[in-house]
């Protein structure tokens, strides 16, 4: 039996189920994780930040079964990383909150983190150094991808 992909999922890709412009891969990932096929992982970070969304947005998270999720807790670790990421410049300290999504997926060897955050975190340059900090802190490199990237992967193409 071969091990479900870990697939760390931010606010953009919660809220993006009930954007125009997201709502179609960010719901074609969602019936993935319904169905079973990835195990989403949300982190406290991304619930708080989900915590002023619309009720629709937040009522989507109880559509995903307890068995195909799984919820991470903030710790040191994950913080320093961010910290290490801040101080490597990969973002600026406006943008620490994107530095905790990365850190929290890269501590917990999560295999991809979902974005459709383009700017700060979805973006070929930050992608290289978010990995590169994280190999200089002896952490294995994680693959950050849009979901319309994984669905690609999921139909073969």
């Amino acid at each position: 039996m071969t091990k479900k992909l870990l697939i760390y999922v931010d606010a953009s890709v919660v809220g993006g189920c009930e954007d125009a412009e997201f709502a179609e891969d960010s719901l074609a990932l969602w019936r993935l994780f319904v169905q079973g096929q990835y195990v989403m992982v949300l982190s406290e970070h991304t619930l708080r930040e989900l915590a002023g969304a619309p009720e629709k947005v937040r009522r989507r998270l109880l559509e995903i079964p307890r068995e195909h999720r799984l919820v991470l807790t903030e710790d040191q670790e994950a913080d320093t990383l961010a910290e290490a990421y801040l101080e490597h410049r990969v973002v600026g300290p406006g943008s620490r909150s994107d530095a905790l999504h990365v850190a929290l997926a890269v501590v917990s060897a999560c295999d991809v983190l979902v974005s459709w955050n383009f700017k700060h975190i979805v973006n070929l340059g930050r992608i290289r150094l978010f990995n590169a900090v994280s190999l200089e802190r002896g952490y294995r490199p994680i693959e950050i991808r849009s979901p319309k990237e994984i669905l690609v992967n999921e139909e073969g193409i």
